[in-house]
């Protein structure tokens, strides 16, 4: 049996199987970590928390269900304001990556990095450090001190305006999914997706879906500064 008092308990949230399968064999091989336990959404998430007593949470900003991943940090925090939280996901635009550390999250990897880099990365988080890799790093920082400020020093306003699953679905709108495409992506329903949409032109004033999609490809665009090879793709109205 596992000797929990020399070995760092990990906790997995990530909606997909083999993801958690794959993170749980790529952790395990260094001796002192193990999983104590693995949800796909906020509530397998917080039924397991008491029992498995995790000394640090690797979480996904896309989850099954209502909740997003920006939506699950604060709720850990709530919870317990010291345990380190480490996101490692695919959305890895600045905006995410400023949301996750302003929930609480210590640290953001790419699932995108080399396989070891979130060992190190889960390393760091536990010595009280902030994990970013170094694009990461660079991006944050041109944009701390870049152009990306109002005259009325608020920055970025549709990050600031939108909730967090609305900007999550504000996002994979910019990269070109239709509403069925971002339903099956959220595990949401078309209804709730076609909502989000709704609120989302609202609140940035957006008259139609066109302008909408128009919108959130040049914020994905933006996101990426423009230099990192990320171009503006072609817009598809036709679906949304």
């Amino acid at each position: 049996m596992l000797n929990s008092t020399r070995m760092t308990q990990i906790f997995i949230i990530d909606q997909q199987p083999v993801v958690r399968m794959g993170l749980r064999a790529l952790l395990e091989q260094d001796g002192d970590l193990h999983v104590c336990g693995e949800a796909s959404d906020m509530l397998g998430a917080l039924q397991q928390w008491k029992s498995t007593n995790p000394d640090v949470v690797i979480i996904d900003l896309e989850l099954n269900g209502a909740c997003s991943g920006l939506d699950l940090i604060q709720r850990i925090r709530a919870v317990n304001r010291e345990i380190p939280i480490l996101v490692y996901s695919m959305l890895e635009d600045t905006h995410y990556v400023e949301r996750a550390l302003s929930a609480g999250a210590r640290g953001f990897c790419s699932k995108r990095d080399r396989p070891r880099a979130v060992v190190d990365a889960v390393r760091q988080v536990l010595l009280g450090k902030l994990a970013l890799d170094e694009s990461l790093s660079s991006r944050l920082l041109s944009r701390a001190i870049g152009g990306r400020q109002l005259n009325d020093g608020v920055s970025d306003p549709t990050a600031q305006i939108l909730s967090n699953r609305e900007l999550e679905v504000f996002g994979l709108i910019g990269r070109g999914n239709k509403t069925v495409e971002i339903a099956r992506s959220l595990k949401l329903s078309v209804k709730t997706v076609e909502t989000h949409r709704l609120r989302i032109r609202e609140k940035l004033g957006l008259t139609d879906s066109a302008k909408l999609a128009y919108a959130a490809v040049r914020w994905v665009h933006d996101a990426h500064g423009g230099s990192d090879g990320a171009s503006t793709p072609q817009l598809k109205v036709a679906g949304y």
